[in-house]
């Protein structure tokens, strides 16, 4: 029963707001270009409970938890379908305006998109709201003490020096200290410090340790051998106006994706942490963890998954969001859809391609459980 409080509804109610967010967006601008939707699911397989709206839509609660669907009127992919005649024929005049295949390609392009955009959306959302009422944070961080022999030293950082940037990221907080060092995903990291009134920029090489983070998990970390402290040891958290806190909160989406892209550069080129990946148990390990602390910390860390959703769902892997996107690349490219066979073909890499990720990070997951 603890383990059903402290962690599985925290984390059915945070999955279930992302991708409600996620699908709606999908469901909007198809309603919105005269799209018929047959049905808006929340989770996979047998249907708990639902409702016929009065266009025909069927939302449903479904016992899987762990995802979403919008089925579009008679489409068989949901959002491609290339061999179109056999379809069409089945239909009559007016309903093959409510086809999804039929839409122009701009249209069924921004019907796609809408999704992983819905979920950045959201994440914004949050964050100008926890920025308007709970307020943002402004202290500056001053290096208070730098460990002999350690990166730091090594690069000429002094204690007193105030940092104004870490890798050409402006640091207007205390809190981002830590999260820009372990966002890098390059072997050194600038730090732009402020000296006596002199700007200098050091150039550091992080070690990587084996430690915790705050709430306990294990986690690899980059130190540079530094402890830092607010200036002048005044903390400086602001309450924003609903315009800059608006800046502010697309600024952090924009660092969050940024940061992802990069990370997804450093697995190709072999020096990103895969340990580092999780996949649903983590996510509701870590989400059973943030609850505890209150509704600011929940919603950030929705805000965090909202935008790793919709980032994954951007991949150019058939079956997700930007495979069809990448179907849609072809078809303006070549003035014409690819084949089924063609798009078979696409699905069965994807589909491989998606079970090897959930094994690895599923396999992740338990390791970190301790039970490998």
């Amino acid at each position: 029963m603890e383990i059903l409080i402290s962690f599985i509804i925290p984390f059915i109610i945070l999955l279930t707001i992302v991708v409600f967010i996620h699908e709606y967006g999908h469901y909007y601008f198809a309603k919105k270009y005269g799209v018929g939707v047959t049905d808006f699911s929340i989770g996979f397989g047998k249907e708990i409970f639902g409702f016929n709206d009065k266009s025909g839509t069927r939302w449903k609660f479904c016992a899987i938890p762990l995802g979403g669907y919008v089925k579009f009127f008679g489409d068989r992919n949901v959002f491609s379908q290339a061999e179109q005649e056999e379809l069409l024929k089945e239909y009559d005049e007016e309903d093959r305006k409510k086809l999804f295949v039929v839409k122009p390609l701009y249209q069924r392009s921004l019907i796609v998109a809408a999704g992983p955009f819905a979920n950045f959306l959201l994440a914004i959302v949050i964050f100008a709201f926890i920025y308007m009422f709970a307020g943002k944070d402004f202290t500056p961080a001053q290096i208070q003490e730098v460990q002999p022999e350690s990166p730091a030293y090594v690069a000429g950082i002094k204690s007193g020096d105030v940092i104004q940037s870490i890798n050409e990221r402006e640091v207007k907080s205390i809190m981002e200290v830590s999260t820009f060092i372990n966002a890098s995903s390059s072997e050194t990291i600038d730090i732009e410090v402020l000296r006596n009134d002199n700007e200098l920029t050091l150039q550091v090489k992080p070690k990587f340790i084996e430690g915790k983070d705050s709430l306990g998990n294990q986690i690899n970390k980059k130190i540079i051998g530094i402890k830092v402290a607010p200036l002048n040891e005044e903390i400086n958290r602001q309450r924003l106006g609903p315009a800059t806190a608006l800046y502010y909160a697309v600024k952090e989406t924009w660092f969050v994706i940024e940061a992802s892209w990069e990370f997804v550069i450093s697995m190709f080129k072999g020096t990103g942490d895969t340990s580092q990946l999780g996949g649903p148990i983590k996510i509701a390990k870590i989400t059973g963890q943030v609850a505890k602390f209150g509704i600011v910390a929940f919603l950030s860390i929705m805000a965090y998954i909202s935008i790793s959703l919709g980032f994954i769902n951007l991949f150019p892997i058939p079956m997700l969001d930007g495979g069809h996107l990448m179907f849609y690349a072809f078809e303006k490219i070549l003035g014409r859809p690819l084949t089924q066979k063609t798009q078979e073909g696409f699905f069965r890499i994807g589909l491989f391609l998606l079970l090897s990720l959930m094994f690895f990070t599923t396999f992740n997951d338990l390791k970190d459980l301790g039970l490998f």
